[in-house]
């Protein structure tokens, strides 16, 4: 095809749509109608968050007690609690292997934290997933330390990819007493002494590892090797315990992990695949201005989005009845990604960023409960320079909630599972506004009619819905800043909302 027919075929018809967009969009309203009488599809999706281990979680600090009292005043169901591989004595309870008759079980560093996490999410249910292994159940030519100080990170603790004992067995039972420790009271270690925990919380999920396609680098057979040994062994401690499997950091990157764990044939005889999980992060480069941002943040998501709908394709093909968790949903900055460097200095946040990170959430949120999606879990409560600063839902000062978690929180407490979704249509979809405002209109459970907006953009947005007068809209915003959710009452149908605005209207 000559290069004139292939410029009338595709650039001449693009530039007449867009004239006629633009045609349209001057003379007509950008009024938005809800259908409520449509039933789209009924809600499964939790909001949530998870709790990754760190020290300013630790008793004592600044910022231990405005933290945990957050996460219980939020009151969220499927919150996940990952001790994990920065911090190994904060998260790793047998730090040396055991010999002449003796272990080094240690709870005294692990406990508090774990405890004030069960207390605070007591009545609601949890994820428990103690990600690291052990580093001496690995091959390494040589010991692996670790810091005498708990509070000092340390990123190449994991090492080596193949286990010292090929049968998994090892693994699975160090699992296995973890979980009894928490939930029958205590476990009898490899000599057979008994150690009593007193400890008897109930743990619904378990999530078997974090991150593998990173982490000790396991393929799919070889993880799904260890998955099946790990929940073995734990059934037999607690026999109704779920498990969610697969954790993947980088699911676009590695669909053949679901083609394989997520097909039957390739797990021993009855065990359970109740749920995957994997993780989104968007990332901008190190030279993009908040400005430049806001569109490289919603381009990722779009795309990750996609990535859900080629995974749930996989899912529903091959395991049907397995549900599945995106927990870890937020913004990394190129500036966290330096804080390996030990002479990193973190740069300071704008204000407004943290409002971006929360309408990202929000408007992922609202696209994967369209898609069926079990769980979103915002990451991560807490976050501080030289552990992932941009993922914090606090202030790493005082723990006190910034506009992340109020987005958790405006969400939790007006959509969840059980909620009737309900058609909205655009009167005039080539409005100006249009692409840069997402929606989600639901009946809840008590018959309330409720719609979520988020403004993907940071600026103002006039909007006009139908029927909206009389409505209660309560937002998080940049006006709001890292205080609790503002509300107003609607006079008309006219709506105006702030840059990165997270807000839900409630119809009369």
């Amino acid at each position: 095809m000559k290069r004139s027919d292939l410029f009338r075929l595709l650039v001449v018809p693009s530039l007449m749509l867009a004239a006629a967009g633009r045609s349209l969009a001057q003379d007509a309203s950008a009024q938005t109608a809800v259908h409520w009488d449509k039933i789209v599809q009924e809600s499964r999706t939790t909001p949530t968050l998870q709790v990754v281990v760190n020290p300013p979680l630790r008793l004592g600090t600044p910022v231990h007690d405005n933290a945990f009292q957050a996460l219980h005043d939020l009151g969220a169901d499927f919150v996940r609690y990952v001790p994990w591989l920065p911090y190994p004595r904060l998260g790793v309870a047998e730090l040396e292997p055991p010999k002449d008759g003796k272990t080094s079980w240690d709870f005294s560093l692990i406990d508090p934290m774990t405890i004030d996490f069960l207390e605070a999410t007591k009545g609601h249910s949890i994820v428990l997933n103690f990600s690291t292994i052990p580093q001496w159940m690995y091959k390494t030519d040589k010991r692996i330390a670790y810091p005498d100080d708990p509070n000092k990170a340390v990123w190449d603790y994991e090492q080596g990819t193949e286990l010292r004992d090929s049968t998994c067995n090892e693994v699975a039972d160090y699992y296995a007493r973890l979980l009894s420790w928490y939930t029958k009271g205590g476990f009898t270690d490899e000599y057979g002494k008994r150690h009593e925990s007193g400890y008897h919380y109930s743990i619904p999920y378990w999530e078997v590892l974090n991150e593998v396609d990173f982490e000790h680098r396991m393929t799919p057979q070889t993880y799904t090797r260890l998955y099946d040994a790990i929940v073995t062994a734990m059934r037999k401690v607690q026999p109704e315990l779920k498990f969610v499997g697969v954790s993947l950091a980088t699911p676009g990157q590695n669909p053949d992990f679901f083609e394989y764990f997520l097909n039957s044939k390739n797990h021993g005889s009855g065990v359970p695949l109740d749920y995957i999980s994997y993780h989104f992060y968007a990332v901008p480069t190190p030279d993009e201005t908040l400005e430049v941002q806001q569109h490289t943040v919603f381009a990722h998501a779009d795309g990750f989005l996609n990535t859900v709908r080629y995974i749930e394709t996989i899912r529903k093909r091959l395991s049907p009845g397995t549900g599945t968790m995106i927990n870890e949903i937020g913004i990394i900055s190129a500036d966290d990604i330096a804080q390996v460097d030990p002479n990193h200095v973190a740069k300071p946040m704008p204000a407004s960023y943290w409002n971006l990170a929360g309408a990202e959430y929000a408007y992922i949120f609202a696209e994967l409960t369209q898609l069926g999606i079990d769980v979103a879990g915002e990451s991560q409560l807490v976050g501080y320079p030289t552990q992932f600063p941009s993922v914090s839902m606090v202030d790493w000062n005082n723990g006190k909630p910034n506009a992340r978690l109020w987005v958790l929180k405006l969400l939790h407490d007006n959509f969840g599972p059980g909620d009737k979704i309900v058609e909205i249509a655009p009167a005039n979809p080539f409005a100006p506004e249009q692409p840069y405002v997402t929606g989600l209109a639901v009946v809840t459970k008590l018959g309330k009619r409720k719609m979520l907006l988020v403004n993907k953009r940071d600026r103002n947005l006039d909007l006009s819905i139908a029927g909206a007068a009389g409505s209660r809209f309560d937002y998080v915003d940049v006006t709001t800043g890292f205080q609790p959710p503002a509300s107003t009452k609607l006079a008309s149908d006219k709506l105006m909302i702030h840059g990165f605005s997270v807000g839900v209207l409630t119809f009369p």
